[in-house]
């Protein structure tokens, strides 16, 4: 079922879903069921999996370095099937513009078709760790919104190569990011507004947020959003933090702002132990807010642990 369909179904009641990461190469995935286990009593209808870029690493052979693409996290496709047949339950993959050529894409995108995947989050991606900025892949997209294009043409049949007329297309449901306190990269939040509702224009279904620890950032950002004509469903993203150094990390990473009442609640705390319960308590907060709002999903960013979350659910749903 799409995710759109599963917003429609629940008839204004918020739904609970989470995003996680595959493990890494030589990991099991069971470390992964182990941390879905406990949050499947919450009823998540749909859960993200992401997809990690290239990197390069470098092998030393006899003394000197020899530099190599690799991928830490494969097996995004993999984990989406398995997750759907163990838990019968809708997954999410996330398709890159960064590290794929659009065969690539449209490669997966046809696996996820065989497989019964019904939905695709769209994103460009990040800059690989020796880049600067964001650069295309040879053969490959540069922004979110061409990648959204291509799905929309395979929906109706349009290969890269060729028009297949048939009555199997796929018929994908597409998600997009999108920024409460803008992109980055973005000149301004009237810029990034709209190229988010470009994406929108081109098929995107629905949008789901970059974190954000501010409620009201998120409120301000729907409201323009739906000045300049974005109609689609809108899911806040929340992470609980969960270390001091997130202090530093998240706003370095993600480029957002920590409320100066959760700044001073951190660093009172005298160990990460602390640190999990203020980000815990802070979360239950602002998703309680969320949902009196009535956001139609509360999608919580997991980092593959779930006790955290747990506890978040427990209070929230």
């Amino acid at each position: 079922m799409k995710v759109t369909e599963h917003i429609k179904k629940a008839k204004d009641e918020t739904l609970f879903s989470f995003e996680i990461i595959p493990p890494v190469k030589g990991k099991s995935i069971q470390e992964l069921y182990d941390n879905i286990d406990p949050l499947m009593e919450f009823k998540p209808p749909f859960i993200d999996v992401t997809t990690s870029r290239e990197e390069y690493i470098y092998i030393d052979r006899d003394g000197l370095l020899d530099k190599k693409l690799t991928r830490m996290r494969p097996g995004t496709l993999g984990i989406c099937a398995s997750i759907k047949h163990k838990y019968d339950v809708d997954t999410v993959p996330h398709v890159l513009c960064g590290g794929f050529t659009k065969e690539e894409t449209e490669y997966l995108l046809v696996d996820c078709h065989y497989l019964g995947i019904d939905n695709v989050m769209a994103l460009r991606g990040d800059a690989m760790k020796e880049e600067k900025y964001f650069e295309p892949t040879k053969g490959g997209h540069r922004y979110a919104s061409d990648l959204v294009k291509q799905i929309q043409r395979l929906n109706c049949g349009e290969y890269l190569h060729e028009v297949v007329e048939t009555d199997n297309c796929a018929d994908f449901c597409v998600g997009v990011a999108g920024y409460p306190e803008k992109h980055m990269e973005a000149p301004s939040m009237n810029s990034d507004l709209k190229r988010l509702k470009q994406k929108v224009d081109l098929g995107a279904d629905y949008v789901v947020t970059q974190m954000f620890f501010d409620n009201q950032k998120f409120f301000d950002f729907v409201e323009a959003a739906r000045k300049i004509g974005i109609e689609v469903p809108i899911i806040p993203g929340i992470k609980p933090i969960a270390i001091k150094r997130h202090l530093q990390l998240l706003p370095q990473v993600f480029r957002v702002d920590i409320p100066q009442d959760l700044v001073d609640a951190v660093e009172a705390c005298k160990n990460n132990k602390e640190v999990r319960q203020v980000g815990i308590e802070w979360c239950i907060e602002q998703s309680k807010e969320l949902k009196k709002a009535g956001v139609p999903v509360l999608h919580y960013y997991s980092m593959g642990k779930s006790d955290n979350i747990k506890a978040i659910a427990e209070a929230v749903f």
